[in-house]
């Protein structure tokens, strides 16, 4: 898994927001909720998902899978208009990330991110940043199918 290095735009999201742990993760009951209403969402763009996680400052250094952090199923949105009942907004902020392209099933993707920051991240030229991770579930994604793709976008900055 060799990563682009991309800039990603300021984009505003609508969705629904869940604090969980990896040890207690609830992200299969998050987009359970969030799917039978994404399209009461006004404004939405294009049919990708972003599922969002928001980590503390010190969440890798001090790992944890006990260590809550915040997990987002959303849509982006060309404007933020009345929200759903349930739903929030989350304004996404312009940043550096490395996306690499996972193929394979959801439940075989924690070897995907072993890898990015066990192997590439540590021989890289750049370094985790304290911004939201996400991936982007387009049109080839297929939930727990061998054949689903995504895309993992990692905050990253250059080393100094």
């Amino acid at each position: 898994m060799t990563p682009t290095i991309r800039n990603h735009p300021k984009i505003k999201l609508v969705g629904k927001r869940e604090t969980i742990s990896f040890a207690n993760n609830k992200t299969q009951e998050l987009w359970r909720s969030f799917m039978p209403r994404r399209k009461e969402i006004p404004f939405s763009i294009g049919t990708n998902l972003y599922s969002l996680e928001i980590y503390g400052a010190s969440f890798f250094a001090n790992f944890n899978p006990n260590t809550p952090f915040e997990k987002w199923a959303a849509v982006e949105v060309s404007a933020f208009g009345t929200t759903p009942c349930e739903m929030e907004t989350y304004t996404l902020l312009s940043g550096l990330y490395a996306v690499f392209l996972y193929k394979g099933a959801a439940s075989a993707g924690s070897k995907a991110f072993e890898y990015i920051f066990g192997t590439w991240l540590p021989k890289s030229d750049y370094l985790l940043d304290n911004r939201p991770h996400f991936e982007i579930l387009g049109e080839k994604y297929k939930n727990d199918d061998p054949d689903s793709e995504e895309e993992i976008w990692i905050p990253i900055r250059v080393k100094r």
